[in-house]
Order: structure tokens, then C-alpha cells, then sequence
């Protein structure tokens, strides 16, 4: 079940049900979303949600961060926003939330949507948020040279509990590994700040704790809605997530 911080929890699940489809993109909305996905996944995973957006009169961009770096991130991300011609929405899940922060503020940005994802403050990176509220997951490892990923013996139960055994078996194979200083680099200078933001609190979330999600968007004074899911809810939800960011585009 989908719910709102304020308990509208009727018209959360009108927005998620495939018998009610998405409002088309009315006049005066924000028409380009900038889609950002996280640690350990690729863009592939945006696909649905981009699918039901463009469908709906929107215009999608999907960042391939590289994840050797919070700067490269940022990067790979304000390039993107750079060559747009107009205002956007920007979209961040995961690690992705931490992207946004810092890239949020490129001219380009109006809003900002978390799903299930690191909303930091100046002078929080992933370590030390996940060290505030540890996740259920014990699953992530390191190599040799510094970088993360997680064990795949664990990837479908800990991050995507809520997909088919093959597809998740098939993210856990093709798992974009993460800098290890990526996940210790602070942010410095938060956009959810000067620019309202809108989040999504994945309730089963095993990678990142739902209560550190709470706690970082209620700080932000985000606009928040709960979705019962597994950490990959762009994926699992992607009605959900559209209707969502949709919302923020209007």
C-alpha cells in the first residue's frame, strides 16, 4: 500500500493504479525529467518509468554516472543538464540522491525527487548517513582496489526482494560497482536547500533504512509518499514513481 505523509492514502492509490493512467503533462509544466540512478544498478532500470513519462508529454534524460566519484557524478550529470533547453525536473534513487544534491544546483534544476534514496546535509556522505541508521543489509563487500558492490548471493533478497529471481539475478551479474570514496565524499552545498523537493520512502527497503528516509525528507520538508516495496521501487512501482514525479513537474 501507498500512503502520503499527511495520510491520503485514497488518492496515493488512485495515483499507482493502473486503472487510473497518469494526468497528461498540462501547460505551464516543467515537460524534461532528468532520471539518476544509483549505486550497484545502471540506467536500464529507468526504463518503465521513462516509458509512462514520455507517454504523458514528458521529455526524459537518463544519467550514466560512472560511480568512480561523487564529482564524476556530478559531472556525468550537470552535462546532461547543460545541453537542455529549458527548466527540469531532476530525479535521483539511491546514491543518485546524493548526485542531485549537489548537481541540483545547476540553473537547469526546479525540483527535486528522491526515490528511496540519500537526501545529505552539508557535511553528510553515505557512510556517515548509513552509520546514523544502518540498513538491514549486511550484503555490501570491497575490493582490493577500493570499490563496493554487493555480494550476489544476497542482491535479490537485500535489493530487489520485490522483482522476479532472473531479473534480479541478472542486476546482481551486471552490477555497476561503486568508488568506496564516492560513498566517504561529504556534500557540500545541499540544493533541497533553495529548491523544493519531493521523496518516496520505500517501506521494505533493506539498503537503505525507511527511518533514515523519513528522517532525511521530513528535515527537507519534502513532499512524501510511502510505497510498500524493496529498495528498487523505480523498478517495482514504476506508476508510483512517474505519478510522482509528475506531481513535482506540475
Amino acid at each position: 500500500m501507498i500512503k502520503t505523509s499527511r495520510g491520503l492514502t485514497a488518492i496515493a492509490l488512485i495515483l499507482m493504479s493502473s486503472a487510473f493512467p497518469s494526468i497528461a503533462a498540462p501547460a505551464g509544466a516543467t515537460k524534461n525529467i532528468v532520471l539518476v540512478h544509483g549505486a550497484f544498478a545502471d540506467g536500464s532500470g529507468w526504463a518503465a518509468v521513462s516509458a509512462i513519462l514520455e507517454k504523458d508529454g514528458y521529455k526524459t534524460f537518463i544519467v550514466q554516472p560512472p560511480e568512480t566519484s561523487l564529482e564524476d557524478d556530478v559531472a556525468a550529470t550537470n552535462r546532461v543538464l547543460d545541453s537542455l533547453d529549458g527548466p527540469a525536473v531532476l530525479v535521483g534513487h539511491s546514491y543518485g540522491g546524493a548526485i542531485i544534491t549537489e548537481a541540483g544546483n545547476n540553473t537547469h534544476v526546479k525540483n527535486l525527487v528522491y526515490i528511496a534514496a540519500f537526501q545529505p546535509d552539508t557535511g553528510e556522505s553515505l557512510g556517515s548517513l548509513g552509520a546514523k541508521m544502518p540498513p538491514a543489509s549486511k550484503a555490501i563487500k570491497q575490493t582490493s582496489d577500493g570499490f563496493l558492490y554487493l555480494d550476489q548471493t544476497l542482491f535479490h533478497a537485500d535489493f530487489a526482494a520485490d522483482l522476479p529471481a532472473a531479473q534480479a539475478d541478472l542486476m546482481g551479474k551486471s552490477q555497476v560497482f561503486l568508488a568506496g570514496k564516492a560513498a566517504g565524499t561529504p556534500v557540500t552545498s545541499p540544493a533541497w536547500k533553495s529548491k523544493p523537493s519531493f521523496a518516496m520512502v520505500a517501506t521494505q527497503d533493506r539498503s537503505i533504512n525507511p527511518e533514515l528516509e523519513r528522517f532525511m525528507y521530513k528535515r527537507s520538508k519534502a513532499q512524501v509518499v510511502e510505497v510498500a516495496s524493496s529498495h528498487v521501487v523505480y523498478i517495482s512501482h514504476p506508476k508510483a514513481v512517474a505519478a510522482l514525479i509528475e506531481t513535482a513537474a506540475r
